[in-house]
């Protein structure tokens, strides 16, 4: 066991880890994942286009979901991007498409300035982070474990990163909700966990 404030320096150490890791992969190698990624979620999710997807805009090298969600609108699905409300709340998803204006948010991550908030059937999730049962390790304000919590019905949750971000454990807290898929550049998984 982990005390709380001992949990979170930990976790505050990993991610900076992570993250120093994955923004040191070359351009090229992260195209190239990039590109395996792409082809993991299309073969194992072909009904994304039956619905809306949720995304986050890439940031900081993270895997970028744009050409995926290209392939979904062109066969009928809808898009949709998170907006922060404020602090310490779930997150509201509006519908984006190209062109649509977008603003600075949290974090310096791009979102829709206007749009229809809905609820999305999918979510592909970014994770600094992961473990072998599905839990992420984000940016450590909560967003998507509150949103998770709030949505019903609760979206299918496809977390998204590379293998250099696997974890033995995140020691996971009542308050986590683990991802219901890990795709990474070698593959999709289910998790271990169901919630």
């Amino acid at each position: 066991m982990i005390d709380g404030q001992s949990l979170a320096q930990w976790r505050r150490a990993e991610r900076n880890r992570l993250i120093a890791d994955r923004m040191a992969v070359d351009r090229i190698q992260l195209a190239a994942w990039g590109e395996l990624i792409d082809a993991h979620l299309l073969q194992a999710f072909p009904d994304l286009h039956e619905g809306i997807v949720g995304f986050c805009w890439p940031w900081r090298n993270e895997y970028d979901a744009r050409y995926i969600l290209q392939q979904v609108r062109a066969r009928g699905g809808r898009t949709a991007l998170p907006v922060v409300l404020a602090p310490r709340t779930p997150l509201a998803f509006r519908l984006w498409s190209p062109g649509d204006p977008l603003a600075e948010g949290v974090y310096g991550i791009a979102h829709p300035t206007s749009g229809e908030v809905v609820i999305p059937h999918t979510l592909i999730v970014p994770m600094n982070g992961f473990d072998r049962e599905g839990y992420r390790l984000g940016y450590g304000g909560g967003f998507f474990d509150r949103t998770l919590a709030a949505l019903s019905p609760r979206p299918r949750t496809i977390g998204v990163a590379h293998e250099l971000a696997a974890m033995a454990t995140l020691y996971p807290q009542p308050h986590d909700i683990p991802m219901d898929w890990v795709v990474t550049e070698a593959g999709a998984r289910r998790t271990c966990v169901v919630v």
